[in-house]
């Protein structure tokens, strides 16, 4: 049985070595070990957030943390602003209306971000607003938003918390969370952090803690000041995911190893670049703009003339290779390429040979080999300017 190449925005694949961390003997979440492991790896998280601030870590998906940043600082009836360019900006949107929040909604065309003059004027005639909610990096479209030029606005305009959702970038974009004035960056461990599902990453400014404290929304298990009480002993308020804490641990330790973290953003920007040109060699368009476009997924449109849904059927059982289909009205009409976390350009090549092999049994009108060459011309050009340093 062949193992699948998994090129999903998430879960993806996870590293050997991370593995094999979290394979390493249990023991208890109040113990000394555990306060040790926790300390350590919440300090080695903290580069990749941009932040001074502590990490929280909780045993959760990372739709949990964004209803943690929504109910613990709004209560119902007040006013927040949700932005939003596709499938998960919409999840915010949901979680603000579901705590009965009055949900005043920026809604852009999937495959466009959000600008900063958008948000000023969409901002300037409302009044009241307790945070403005943003995703980072849209997933189900391959958009990265401008969150350093949003999070200005924010500031400048409201007096509104900006909270971020980072799930499927932080680890693989460059984030900057005290100097760009996010007070909640929020992210998940199965997508650009190289784990499995089941831990979120929290991070709340001074600012955002201030509000926390006078909110009176009732919270319990996603209680953020009762995880700041616990992160003061090096502990979690409940029995926390500790295997992935071993794997987290590891995966900043492998971060390092690549030469810091800045080292990390610049392998998924040549990746995003050589996915691109690879798919405009072969005359299969994007869905998004090069101004916008995710360095971590990048959503395809269907080949012409091809059926998608047969073509990634095609893919995966005779090339096993595993691409995620569109979600929305977007389904059947895009495929979405991850190229993220524990991915790297050797990977990207494989999987743009794999799909020529594919489009070639379909009758596919291209060049064969012009993908490959046009993501090989990228990588080159790369590794000459590395040299050159």
């Amino acid at each position: 049985m062949y193992e699948n190449i998994l090129r999903h925005p998430g879960p993806t694949p996870i590293p050997k070595k991370v593995q094999l961390a979290m394979n390493r003997d249990i023991f208890s979440h109040r113990s000394t070990e555990f306060v040790e492991l926790y300390r350590e790896t919440v300090e080695l998280v903290k580069p990749i957030f941009g932040t001074k601030q502590d990490i929280l870590l909780l045993p959760s998906g990372g739709t949990a943390a964004l209803e943690a940043a929504a109910v613990n600082t709004v209560s119902a009836g007040e006013n927040v602003v949700v932005v939003t360019v596709g499938a998960f900006g919409d999840y915010f949107v949901s979680i603000c209306e579901k705590y009965g929040f009055n949900v005043h909604k920026l809604e852009k065309e999937w495959g466009q971000a959000c600008t900063a003059e958008e948000l000023r004027e969409f901002l300037q005639p409302l009044k009241d607003i307790k945070a403005v909610f943003v995703t980072y990096n849209e997933t189900s479209t391959g958009i990265l938003n401008p969150i350093a030029e949003l999070a200005q606005v924010v500031r400048v305009e409201t007096d509104a918390l900006c909270i971020v959702d980072g799930v499927s970038c932080i680890g693989g974009s460059p984030a900057e969370m005290d100097a760009w004035g996010i007070d909640i960056l929020v992210t998940g461990s199965q997508k650009a952090m190289m784990l499995p599902p089941g831990l979120s990453l929290v991070s709340v400014s001074d600012r955002a803690w201030k509000v926390i404290e006078e909110n009176k929304a009732p919270s319990y298990y996603l209680n953020l000041l009762s995880y700041r009480s616990w992160a003061e002993k090096g502990m979690t308020p409940n029995t926390p995911a500790i295997t992935l804490i071993y794997g987290l641990n590891e995966v900043c330790k492998l971060i390092e190893q690549e030469g810091g973290f800045e080292n990390t953003v610049a392998r998924h920007e040549l990746m995003k670049d050589m996915v691109r040109n690879a798919m405009k060699a072969l005359n299969i368009e994007l869905l998004t703009e090069d101004d916008h476009a995710s360095p971590t997924i990048t959503a395809i449109l269907a080949p012409k003339g091809i059926e998608l849904g047969d073509f990634l059927t095609h893919l995966k059982q005779h090339y096993h290779l595993d691409f995620a289909g569109g979600l929305g009205h977007l389904q059947g009409k895009i495929f979405r390429f991850g190229h993220m976390g524990y991915c790297f350009p050797s990977d990207v090549l494989q999987a743009v040979s794999l799909m020529e092999a594919a489009l070639q049994d379909f009758s596919y009108d291209f060049e064969p080999g012009a993908g490959v060459r046009a993501a090989h011309e990228v990588f080159l050009a790369a590794q000459r300017k590395q040299l050159q340093r």
